[in-house]
């Protein structure tokens, strides 16, 4: 697709994103930059991309009936998962049909949505490293599974997660069996779709973890071309995402690896886009751990280090177009929690937050807040990520949300 039409009229090139988080959000203002029609969708009203799209639609995505007749009526030339939490079967009818095409792809959407797919596919068909797992559907399931009972024992401490959630929801760590029940009473209730099963890792005793970016994107040539930005590091809290920086240094050897299985499980997903690809490191070893075919909410980051971010990077590879991974700057960024459960909070302490030296602010706008649900993030670019980093949750902690 390298003809690009004018929004609202009978050329447009028009996309629709299924997800309008902060994430799909920014993804839609760089396809807005591109003179594309967006069609932003989500389960709630004014979700943050619908504030920005020229179309906000709200169905539950996980209906197959209410997708297919909100594709059909809006026709978009493209669609973009940006959540986990659709109908991925129906996409797949639909793309089999001719009548759309699905980013990456149907399959990589279906895949990818649950843990289970793409654990099977990374583990099971490509052989890449992975931790140990089992897949459980109910406690004493978990509880055999984790002992040695159904086989080879996973053992502790371990980690369990629900096969579909987002953001760390519903993860949690089992130090031993007292922690059995609460573990699994909260995957159960974190999962995205209540599926009543959940995946065990055997816990991996890396060095870091890293958030490798990887494009699938035209040459001049019209092939697909795989490229990667630099690694990005960050820090997780059960599982939740609370600072990011860029770059992360790895050795040679260890970075090689790392490049080789992105490549492997990009490549079998397949289609145009940008994959945010998580991986354990120790020394020189590395282990696949997810893969999400969409932006990455530790790649925020990239709006302080990057030329191109990792939004700009999606848009221009679904649309055919070219891209520049390079880096711009080391930066580094930090999340900004709600504080409160309230309807419309209000922000003190931004112009504050924006005196530290190199730093940006990015409000959400959701228009819901809970005490742990990310409205915001700071950003900071500086010489060396460890001067970023403390810029970063400077600025963060100087955002003080409260109740309007």
């Amino acid at each position: 697709m390298t003809t690009l039409g004018t929004p609202l009229s009978p050329s447009a090139t028009r996309v629709m994103l299924l997800g309008s988080g902060e994430l799909g959000k920014e993804v839609l203002i760089a396809l807005q930059r591109l003179g594309v029609e967006t069609i932003a969708v989500d389960r709630y009203e004014n979700a943050p991309g619908q504030q920005v799209a020229h179309h906000a639609r709200t169905i539950a995505m996980s209906d197959p009936d209410q997708l297919k007749a909100l594709i059909e009526a809006e026709k978009p030339q493209l669609v973009v998962p940006e959540i986990e939490a659709i109908a991925t079967p129906m996409l797949q009818q639909l793309e089999d049909a001719g009548v759309v095409r699905v980013i990456p792809t149907a399959r990589a959407a279906r895949l990818t949505m649950d843990r289970e797919g793409i654990r099977r596919l990374a583990a099971e068909t490509l052989g890449v490293p992975t931790s140990p797992y089992k897949f459980c559907d109910s406690l004493a399931e978990l509880q055999a599974a984790i002992d040695g009972a159904s086989g080879k024992a996973i053992g502790y401490p371990c980690i369990v997660k629900p096969v579909m959630s987002s953001s760390g929801k519903g993860q949690s760590r089992i130090d031993g069996p007292a922690d059995m029940q609460k573990a699994w009473d909260y995957a159960m209730a974190g999962g995205r779709v209540s599926h009543g099963r959940v995946i065990v890792e055997g816990f991996i005793d890396f060095d870091y973890e890293i958030t490798l970016l990887t494009v699938r994107a035209l040459d001049a040539a019209g092939a697909v071309q795989t490229q990667f930005c630099e690694p990005i590091g960050h820090v997780q809290v059960s599982g939740d995402y609370v600072e990011s920086w860029q770059p992360h240094p790895m050795a040679p050897a260890a970075l090689q690896k790392a490049q080789q299985i992105a490549q492997a499980v990009t490549a079998d997903l397949g289609g145009q886009g940008l994959f945010g690809v998580e991986l354990f490191v120790k020394g020189e070893e590395v282990w696949f751990s997810e893969v999400s075919p969409r932006p990455h909410d530790t790649g925020m980051v990239t709006m302080a280090t990057q030329w191109q971010n990792e939004f700009e990077l999606h848009a221009r590879a679904i649309l055919g177009l070219p891209v520049d991974t390079a880096l711009k700057s080391p930066g580094a960024s930090a999340v900004i929690y709600g504080s409160v459960d309230a309807t419309g909070i209000a922000f003190d302490g931004v112009a504050h937050a924006l005196q530290v030296p190199g730093s940006e602010v990015r409000l959400f706008g959701k228009p819901e807040s809970f005490v742990k649900r990310r409205m915001g993030v700071a950003l900071a670019h500086a010489a060396d990520v460890e001067t970023a980093r403390r810029n970063a949750k400077e600025a963060a902690s100087r955002v003080r949300p409260r109740q309007a």
